[in-house]
């Protein structure tokens, strides 16, 4: 059996990026977890205090199980490091953190982030997912592809995403929909990228431009076969 791990920067980021592939890979067989490095939430405050969040925290982190298992994810790992501030963390101690989820679960593929977004702490994901599964003869991670997260990968002009991967996801859209809903919180209202509509106008811009209904895309890192 093939194993997945989507390693996400924040709550939602795996929802946006890769749930219509990844659940339908699940219905064909597949194994999926999910590692969340970052907290969420506290960068919206002017200081950073986890202890005056913590309420919202664990309404978040009910969100994310919430929205896991409603494709079928077999685990989440839920880390906490600081919320857009993961350039104020040692790379090494998130490439650890990665290492150990990876060592533990033996996937074969990964999905992550694009490394051209806009926000930080996806570019500090992608830099520790590479570092993490250097193609050592003994690495379990076969295939690395990154995805695109709505309101951040298109607003970093004048760097674009260059997808060269397509899943037609028309069976399973409404899987990541309804996934999204349960991040009611994260959600804004359209036409913000990061609305159910801006979600669903995506999937058709991504078909639109392979020839089917719904599709979600992405950027190949590394594929051995």
């Amino acid at each position: 059996m093939k194993r997945i791990l989507i390693v996400a920067a924040h709550p939602d980021d795996e929802v946006l990026g890769c749930f219509g592939t990844v659940a339908r890979l699940i219905s064909e067989g597949y194994e999926a977890y999910t590692l969340i490095l970052g907290e969420g939430i506290t960068s919206r405050a002017d200081k950073r205090n986890p202890k005056l969040h913590q309420e919202a925290l664990e309404t978040l982190h009910r969100n994310i199980h919430e929205a896991n298992n409603s494709i079928g994810i077999k685990k989440v790992f839920i880390e906490n490091f600081p919320d857009n501030r993961f350039d104020s963390v040692d790379l090494l101690d998130i490439i650890k953190v990665i290492t150990s989820i990876k060592e533990e679960i033996q996937p074969q593929i990964i999905f992550t982030h694009y490394p051209h977004d806009l926000n930080i702490d996806h570019q500090i994901t992608y830099q520790a997912v590479l570092t993490a599964t250097r193609p050592m003869s003994n690495e379990c991670v076969r295939e690395i592809y990154a995805f695109e997260v709505l309101s951040s990968t298109e607003w970093n002009y004048p760097l674009s995403f260059s997808p060269d991967l397509y899943y037609d996801i028309t069976n399973t859209l409404p899987l990541k929909v309804k996934a999204m809903e349960h991040y009611h919180g994260e959600l804004r209202d359209f036409p913000h990228p990061r609305s159910l509509e801006g979600i669903e106008l995506v999937a058709t811009y991504w078909g639109m431009r392979t020839g089917i209904s719904k599709a979600e895309a992405f950027k190949t890192v590394r594929m051995l076969r």
